[in-house]
This record gives C-alpha cells, sequence and structure tokens, in this order.
C-alpha cells in the first residue's frame, strides 16, 4: 500500500498509528500495540475491529456496476466530483509531520470509480476507498496508481487519523456526520452525492421503483448540521439511452434492488422498448466542517 496512506491509517481496536509489516510472503499493518491487519493479495488491507454488519455488494453486483460506469453513463456524476475538489485547494491545517499531499477520502466507494476520477483531476494527492464489499475493495484496490483500499464499516470509527483528509467522498452512500468531522481537516471539505427528486422518473413508475424523498435534501442536511454547514450546492442532470440489460443493472445499483420482487421486476424491465430513455439527476453538496 502506498505509504503515504498509511501514514494516515489508525488502528480500529487503538487508535495507533499503522505500519506495514512482512512475514515471509505475508503482508500486513500493524500498530505499536500488535494489533495486526491482513493486507489481502489483491491490495486492499481489513480494518474491521469486528465482523461485518454485512457483506455488502456480491461479486456479480460489483461486476455488472463497473460495466455499468465504464461505459460512461455517470461521468457526468464523476466530472462534477473532480471539478468540485479542484476548487477545494490544498490548504491544510493539519501538522507539518503528515505531510503537505492532500489525502482524498471515499466512504462507501464501491468500485473506487468516482475516487479515480478525482485523484485524476488532484495529480498531488492520494485516495483511500473504504468499503465493506469485499469484491467491491478488490477492484478499488486497483482502480488507480494513487489509491489503497480498505475494508472497513462507515457507521463505526473511521480507521483514520483525526483532521487527516482533505476531500471527503459520499457518493450514494450513508453518512457518518460525526466520523467524517472527526478524519476531515477543518480546512477541507465533505462532497454529499444524493439523487435529485426526477431522478431515474420514466423508471420510477413504469418498474415500480421507490421515489426519490422530495425532502431528501433536507433530511441529508440535517444528519450533517452538528458537524457541518452545506457551502454549496449543484444540480447536474443528462439524458441517458440504455438498453434493457443497463437498466437491470441501473436498479440493481440502488436501494430498490433491496425492495423489489426480483421476477416482477425482470417481467417489467422485459417489456420496455429499446433502448431507454432515462434521466439521471443528482444533486451535489460542498459541505465544511464546523
Amino acid at each position: 500500500m502506498d505509504p503515504r496512506v498509511v501514514d494516515r491509517l489508525r488502528c480500529p481496536i487503538c487508535a495507533g498509528p499503522l505500519a506495514a509489516t512482512t512475514a515471509g510472503t505475508a503482508r500486513a499493518l500493524s500498530c505499536p500495540r500488535r494489533h495486526s491487519f491482513d493486507v489481502a493479495r489483491q491490495g486492499y488491507v481489513n480494518l474491521l475491529a469486528g465482523r461485518a454488519p454485512h457483506s455488502g455488494d456480491s461479486a456479480e453486483m460489483v461486476a455488472a456496476r463497473a460495466d455499468f460506469l465504464a461505459a460512461g453513463h455517470y461521468d457526468t456524476v464523476a466530472a462534477a466530483l473532480a471539478a468540485a475538489a479542484r476548487q477545494i485547494g490544498y490548504a491544510s491545517a493539519a501538522p507539518p509531520d503528515r505531510g503537505a499531499y492532500p489525502l482524498v477520502v471515499d466512504a462507501g466507494a464501491g468500485t473506487g470509480w468516482y475516487l479515480a476520477a478525482v485523484l485524476a483531476a488532484l495529480p498531488d494527492a492520494v485516495g483511500l476507498a473504504l468499503d465493506v464489499s469485499k469484491p467491491a475493495l478488490r477492484r478499488a484496490a486497483r482502480a488507480h496508481p494513487r489509491a489503497a483500499a480498505a475494508l472497513a464499516d462507515t457507521w463505526q470509527r473511521l480507521p483514520l487519523a483525526d483532521a487527516s483528509a482533505t476531500v471527503l467522498l459520499n457518493v450514494f452512500a450513508p453518512r457518518n456526520g460525526a466520523e467524517f468531522h472527526r478524519v476531515l481537516d477543518p480546512a477541507g471539505a465533505l462532497l454529499v452525492v444524493t439523487p435529485a427528486e426526477d431522478h431515474l422518473a420514466e423508471l420510477v413508475d413504469a418498474l415500480d421503483l421507490l421515489r426519490v424523498d422530495p425532502a431528501k435534501a433536507d433530511r441529508v442536511a440535517g444528519s450533517l448540521a452538528a458537524h457541518f454547514t452545506e457551502e454549496s450546492h449543484q444540480l447536474h442532470r443528462t439524458g441517458l439511452m440504455l438498453s434493457r440489460a443497463e437498466v437491470a443493472t441501473l436498479v440493481g445499483m440502488g436501494p430498490s434492488a433491496w425492495h423489489t420482487d426480483p421476477a416482477r421486476l425482470g417481467a417489467r424491465i422485459a417489456a420496455l422498448p429499446e433502448p431507454v430513455g432515462v434521466t439521471l439527476a443528482v444533486r451535489l453538496g460542498v459541505h465544511r466542517p464546523r
């Protein structure tokens, strides 16, 4: 793993600093109290303090999502994140021994696709993908040459030093406001992407999907209000033309996948005309620590 990322990591058990160790061909990270965490041969490190709350996305789900994103359908979201990250700047209130390079952390990173886009826009930055899905992390660990990946429950204490991140990404993922605030540099920013009210509107009625709560933006702001102030936000919309197979993957990437009968959903997708016109609509909020 990139030593510049390891330098910012902390033991999930005692919060001590971590360092790389090697025993034979096995690689691990360990702290001064000898808590040790294996680095998988695929490149990610398991930094769970206990058992994972769930296994996250399966290998099949991850592969389908990777293909969908690689086809460019969500390039609008990636470009918006990259542009916002560039505007944040590299000013830091962190101690000098942390180094001047910025760290981009993606909480709930999946395959690391959005993290890679931001790192491509920030040539001096390093990145860390956090997720609970091992199949996703296998891809995230190699999503970008300056990206590392760690298995972590983002609802718990994050395995990072205080004020160690310059940019935090939260893209269609749960938000842990207290921990985001702890690990974010006071001069940094949290970038939150959530679906807008008309996101995938054409599919909602046709496939009986979950609707986006009209008060979604207010609920997100409320969940972060104790620790962050929203500095700005932008709405990004574009039209997609998808095959039925791509529609199935798109639905599987969202919360409707857990609340819809698979057989009924498959039948409704099969009845759609091809190509399927779909609206991509997201809200990108830039939040600063209080």
